[in-house]
């Protein structure tokens, strides 16, 4: 059975005029990257500001390492929320070295701690400067540094890429991944579905303050399968083409790949006739690969909220 660290049941949240959680459950794998999922408005913050013991459900019940989440199980959650702010005038060092004190380091811990991090994270020629010196970047990576530094069991980062070029982008995933790999359990909220197939071992998607679609990223993808298919040759394509149309649903010449054969990309309805197309297929071409497309968690995603928005129409 899997091993649970946050399960949240049922959660219901309402501000003035407006719901924010309608009937949201969440379990979240220990030591997975779990990614929130939804458009702007969804329901997503709130989420995390409840597992995080920021605010309270008006119903519904969080439970934290299989109890309910109570005030102390805060020192074991690392929280960089969206809205970040640091002091301006204070050197950066100095700034990371008061937050790291304020979760119970040792100033010698503390320090040692944080010239590992800030050479990681390629900034250790800022730690004398001051913090209004930062970019919006480099800014960031002080304060994801400060959530991580006293290794809490469970991370929770809303839009941790907001304001990231590629590179530092990359240097953030690849540390998050690390922390993973260490024992971290990690959740997430993010807009960037590029983000989530590289990162998200489980998901959950919420749209309009109820959860729409969860699950592991790799069943998720399976299940939004199509039955579209690429086929690598080296032949005639319209000789390809003629031979398979029987076949298929629908059938669209692609590129050329890096070893220069040729790709095709088709839809077919079932088992049987992905059998008879690979026979015409080898019997027509030099018939070199066969692979499934999985749709992308961008595609994924508009799936699932155009399906939920049409339901909610219809009800």
């Amino acid at each position: 059975m899997e091993d649970i660290i946050v399960q949240a049941e049922h959660i219901c949240k309402s501000f003035t005029n407006h719901t924010a959680l309608d009937d949201v459950s969440v379990s979240v794998p220990r030591g997975k990257v779990y990614g929130l999922l939804g458009p702007n408005g969804a329901g997503k913050t709130t989420l995390i500001r409840i597992i995080n013991h920021i605010t309270a459900p008006d119903s519904g019940i969080v439970y934290f390492n299989g109890h309910q989440l109570v005030e102390k199980d805060v020192y074991n959650i690392g929280y960089l929320p969206e809205e970040r702010g640091l002091y301006k005038k204070m050197k950066v060092g100095e700034q990371a070295l008061f937050f790291a004190r304020l979760k119970g380091l040792s100033k010698a811990d503390a320090t040692r701690g944080l010239k590992e991090w800030f050479e990681r994270m390629e900034i250790s020629d800022w730690w004398d400067k001051k913090v209004e010196e930062l970019s919006k970047g480099m800014a960031q990576k002080v304060q994801f540094i400060v959530t991580v530094l006293h290794k809490p069991e469970l991370l929770i980062f809303d839009e941790p890429f907001s304001g990231f070029d590629p590179i530092n982008a990359g240097i953030l995933k690849r540390e998050i991944l690390k922390l993973r790999d260490e024992g971290s359990t990690i959740i997430f909220s993010t807009h960037n579905m590029g983000s989530v197939e590289e990162l998200c071992d489980n998901i959950t998607l919420i749209n309009r303050s109820r959860n729409i679609l969860s699950g592991e990223v790799r069943q998720i993808r399976e299940q939004f399968a199509d039955n579209k298919f690429e086929l690598t040759y080296i032949g005639n394509p319209s000789e390809l083409q003629a031979a398979v149309q029987p076949f298929v649903v629908n059938f669209e010449f692609g590129p050329i790949d890096r070893q220069g054969n040729s790709t095709a990309i088709v839809n077919i309805s079932d088992v049987e006739a992905r059998r008879h197309l690979l026979a015409a297929a080898n019997q027509t071409v030099d018939f070199r690969g066969f692979r499934e497309i999985l749709p992308s968690m961008d595609d994924i995603f508009v799936s699932a909220v155009q399906s939920a928005n049409q339901s909610n129409q219809t009800a």
